[in-house]
């Protein structure tokens, strides 16, 4: 393993359901035989009835895809796809009327129908129904042309082995489990590779390289090396997929676990440099005179996974991604005091600004993530001196009711490695924190909002909109938390009408002059 990356744990053995027969008890089967086994476990009574009414309609009908996968490894699944050998589109209208299916919705184009059904023991499930295909691919485009197909042609053009399962529906063989590629000795060994070529597979749809980094993280599977390879040299492919897709992706892989995992595998592949180049500009370490700065992107990487470890809010996990990105604009190297990145946070709001707009993600959250990312080093030298309530109050009312995950990012900042240094670091946050609440007004600052409004000015002192007013409210919102007045109406308002006065007062000494 790499230098820097000796932080991630080891991989935990994948589990699964049982099958009959047991899969250490059969020979090797070569990729393209087909391999069948029962699976022992009860499906929703709902998937059932459609393969019953496949019988009814004399189609052959197999759940398949992740939802196979997911129900091997125990893991939560709600999203169905049934796959049919025929026109599915009849067949749709069949499930839809005699099974009280909700919010149909059919592309008959595509001979592919998605709706809602509801299961007494298991609640409601969205289901894709789907007539088997083939596909072929033009160079430039990662929209297939689709034919129809049999059963091996739909399975082959899986992205991966332990996606290209099948379990059969009907009753005659009812939770049999199809297997062309070895797709369950993957699932076992825990193990990511293509049923075709895999320059094919990913140069069909490259989008598929990022579903591999996702799989990764989210299963904790083990990517083999011509896989790895091919997406090393297929790399800028991923080019032609639409941004909004690739960033759909790549949350997933933030959504994961362990998000390193994943993220690692796009920096090594070269997929990171294409998608999120500010970010891959943080790797690499820099000597002079023998002086170095620690890897950025590695150390960035580890604080996601320690802020995974304790919260699954998605954009503080973005927010830790990005809190650093600012380093390489802002590096600089003195003789006396080594390497330095003043205003990284300031200049970093700018960038995350930029890499919302470039990947169109959702603008809601961007005040959020900058805020974070301007705030990320104000804690630390809080935690290292003498805390004036003042310094307290000026963090609470900047970070308002984001103050608790901004100390749960500086808490995942921590990467040291000397265990001494660790400890002395966390004594030093539990200060701050210990300082919050005996502040006593951690609840107040928390949803913090000033006594008085600029309407209130404006009534108050006859004023119209304008600078005036502005700067009179901010030196009110200082003196509330300096302490210098209590957080009142009345003593907001007395205020402003002092401050008014004194303003007042220099204009006319200014005209009299």
């Amino acid at each position: 393993m790499a230098e820097g990356r000796s932080w991630l744990p080891a991989k935990s053995p994948p589990r699964l359901l049982p099958t009959q027969p047991p899969l250490n008890d059969r020979p090797f089967l070569h990729s393209r035989q087909v391999m069948t086994t029962r699976a022992q476990f009860t499906l929703p009574e709902i998937l059932y009835r459609i393969g019953d009414l496949a019988d009814s309609s004399s189609l052959n009908c197999y759940l398949v895809g992740g939802y196979v996968r997911d129900l091997l490894m125990q893991r939560p699944c709600s999203d169905i796809d049934i796959m049919v050998i025929g026109d599915p589109v009849p067949f749709a209208g069949t499930v839809q009327r005699e099974l009280h299916g909700r919010n149909f919705v059919l592309f008959e184009r595509f001979r592919t129908a998605q709706l809602e059904l509801s299961d007494p023991q298991h609640g409601s499930f969205k289901v894709e129904l789907v007539g088997a295909r083939k596909e072929s691919y033009n160079p430039d485009s990662r929209k297939p042309v689709t034919l129809i197909g049999t059963l091996d042609d739909d399975l082959s053009r899986r992205d991966f082995t332990i996606n290209a399962l099948a379990m059969v529906l009907n009753r005659d063989g009812r939770n049999d489990i199809i297997d062309h590629f070895n797709g369950l000795d993957d699932l076992r060994s825990g193990i990511l590779k293509t049923p075709l070529d895999p320059e094919q597979t990913f140069s069909d749809d490259p989008l598929r390289m990022m579903r591999a980094a996702r799989f990764a993280a989210q299963l904790d599977f083990k990517l083999l090396p011509d896989v790895l390879a091919a997406m090393k040299s297929m790399h800028e492919r991923i080019r032609i997929v639409s941004i909004e897709r690739v960033s759909h992706e790549f949350f997933k892989i933030m959504q994961a676990s362990r998000p390193s995992v994943g993220l690692i595998i796009l920096y090594e592949t070269g997929l990171l440099h294409e998608i999120l180049p500010d970010v891959a500009a943080m790797a690499g370490i820099e000597q002079v005179d023998g002086m170095g700065h620690k890897d950025t992107l590695f150390h960035t990487f580890q604080v996601i996974d320690n802020l995974a470890a304790h919260s699954d809010n998605l954009w503080l996990r973005v927010a830790a991604l990005l809190h650093d990105i600012a380093k390489p604009a802002t590096k600089r190297f003195c003789k006396s005091a080594g390497w330095s990145f003043h205003g990284h946070d300031a200049v970093g709001v700018r960038i995350v600004g930029k890499i919302f707009r470039q990947m169109r993600w959702p603008l809601d959250p961007l005040d959020y993530v900058q805020k974070m990312v301007r705030l990320h080093h104000r804690p630390i030298p809080l935690s290292k001196e003498e805390i004036s309530d003042s310094a307290i109050r000026r963090l609470m009312f900047d970070a308002g009711e984001d103050l608790q995950d901004l100390m749960n990012l500086c808490r995942a900042d921590v990467t040291s490695k000397n265990p001494r240094k660790v400890i002395q670091i966390m004594s030093n946050f539990n200060n701050v924190e210990k300082k919050i609440a005996e502040v006593g007004e951690k609840d107040l600052l928390a949803r913090w909002r000033p006594p008085i409004s600029g309407e209130d000015i404006m009534e108050t002192l006859g004023l119209g909109e304008g600078r005036v007013v502005g700067m009179i409210k901010k030196k009110m919102e200082n003196a509330v938390i300096d302490g210098l007045i209590p957080y009142d109406r009345e003593a907001a308002l007395a205020y402003i009408k002092e401050i008014f006065r004194e303003l007042s007062d220099t204009d006319n000494a200014s005209g009299s002059k």
